[in-house]
């Protein structure tokens, strides 16, 4: 990993350049800021975390700069179009949806490699910076904390985009690990190895963090929870789940949920319902970039690439606060997909982008408690539907029938945001077909298919002597 390894110094200073809104006041960078000026007091680093949490959302220079290559956002919305419920016209994504973009040298393998590494170098360099500093203890755990659960959550990303699911083999190869600072490239680890330390970083994060932060942007002990929470899922950690997402929404869904904020574009993170968000001005924004927004709303100046699947529309009731669709379109001949669209999400340059609700952590404790068999499950999740829906009933659902219920509760919940589908679909193995008014309909998925996850970049393994050329041959890759 020669060319993606670059000294703290320098990632210091790079990551300072680049802080959020609220980067703040001290210090102020003129040229360039030392490792003794961030290290020196809790605010240094603070700062550095305030440029680091910027690179969620900001546009990802290291592909190539390209709109489908930007920051968290995009990653997401990659998931979401090699799905069932949206379809992708023709645009930014076009490959993605066609379930065709995973070669050594395709710009998604790289920007999916080079974008969390950036991420994990920046946590890495905050964690050695912290053991070397004289901040309080106390601010030490916290900030180590925070860093820590920067740099679990893009091995989250990195190990769901380069393997196969963990519960498939554990053995199999996975991206290298990096806990320091490093010089040369590692061999791969093994899924199992990264799930360790990304579920040690996550729990040392939780009981270190509290509910405090300096904005819906930073890291608090509700986001690590929730982090955490989704790992257990793909582990099948049901009681883990369980709590962690308890602890991420509260565990009462009454207080956790107003209905009343759904349809109103889920571009602003003062929303009650989100726990961690990217934020943006007008004056420091993505501008065209930003998934979902600009692709959905075809009622403001983007890209009108987005279409909602007819028969994923079919899920909901008239009643459903969620039923945001609009026949916006009469679909010329060939082209019946574009017909259907949605208004969840509302464009402007200053649209702040989504990344953890707490709807989402209500769905995972109820399959969790569904998966331990407490009945409680019924309860939770009518909670739910009912804040959603005033004329839902209560589900009598038992077994099989309940967990599907359920995932089908996540799709409705959560579509478009975080990539649901796929990541529900490939978690417990499943395909992903392609039904209703698909433009690719024959780009489907199958279970445990391939094109779930990409191959190592080239440039990755001309660069690092401990990758050999042949980690993307065979059945698994």
């Amino acid at each position: 990993m020669k060319k993606l390894i670059y000294t703290a110094s320098i990632c210091v200073a790079m990551i300072l350049f680049s802080c959020s809104d609220d980067f703040l006041n001290e210090p102020k960078p003129t040229d360039a800021v030392t490792e003794a000026v961030i290290f020196d007091s809790r605010a240094g680093v603070e700062a550095h975390l305030s440029g680091m949490q910027r690179f969620y959302r900001d546009q990802f220079r290291g592909a190539d700069g390209s709109t489908d290559t930007g920051g968290m956002y995009s990653m997401y919305f990659v998931r979401t179009v090699k799905a069932n419920d949206i379809i992708q016209g023709v645009s930014w994504f076009l490959f993605d949806y066609d379930n065709d973009n995973r070669e050594p040298n395709y710009r998604r393998s790289i920007f999916t490699w080079d974008y969390p590494y950036y991420m994990i170098n920046q946590a890495n360099s905050i964690i050695a910076g912290l053991a070397e500093s004289n901040i309080a203890a106390d601010d030490v755990q916290e900030l180590r904390a925070q860093a820590l659960t920067h740099r679990a959550f893009f091995y989250f990303q990195l190990a769901m985009e380069f393997q196969h699911t963990y519960s498939y083999d554990p053995t199999l190869p996975a991206p290298p690990i990096y806990t320091e600072m490093a010089t040369e490239g590692k061999p791969m680890s093994t899924l199992s190895e990264m799930y360790n330390l990304i579920i040690n970083d996550l729990t040392e994060a939780v009981a270190n963090l509290d509910d405090t932060r300096l904005g819906k942007s930073y890291i608090n002990k509700q986001v690590a929870a929730g982090i955490l929470a989704r790992v257990y899922l793909v582990t099948e950690d049901w009681q883990g789940a369980r709590d962690a997402a308890i602890i991420a929404y509260g565990g009462n869904p009454t207080a956790a949920l107003n209905a009343s904020e759904y349809g109103n574009g889920f571009d602003k993170i003062e929303n009650t319902e989100w726990i961690w968000g990217s934020p943006q001005t007008t004056d420091q924004s993505n501008y065209y970039y930003a998934a979902p927004h600009a692709f959905s709303d075809h009622m403001a100046d983007g890209y009108y690439a987005s279409y909602i699947n007819e028969d994923f529309r079919a899920l909901f009731s008239a009643t459903d606060i969620r039923n945001l669709f609009d026949e916006t379109y009469t679909p010329a001949v060939g082209s019946e997909y574009k017909f259907l669209t949605t208004t969840k999400f509302k464009f402007a340059f200053d649209s702040d982008l989504p990344l953890m609700r707490t709807a989402e952590m209500i769905l995972i404790e109820v399959e969790a408690k569904h998966r331990l068999n407490d009945a409680t499950a019924h309860d939770i999740l009518f909670a739910l539907q009912s804040n959603r829906d005033p004329n839902a009933t209560k589900s009598s659902n038992t077994g099989a029938d309940l967990l599907e219920e359920i995932l089908v509760e996540r799709r409705k919940e959560l579509y478009a945001e975080i990539g649901v589908e796929w990541f529900d679909a490939k978690r417990m193995r499943r395909g992903i077909p392609r039904t209703g008014n698909h433009r690719l309909p024959q780009s489907f998925l199958s279970a445990d298919d391939p094109h779930f996850f990409l191959k190592v970049p080239q440039k990755e393994i001309d660069a690092n002597d401990n990758i050999d050329a042949s980690v993307n041959d065979g059945k698994n890759r």
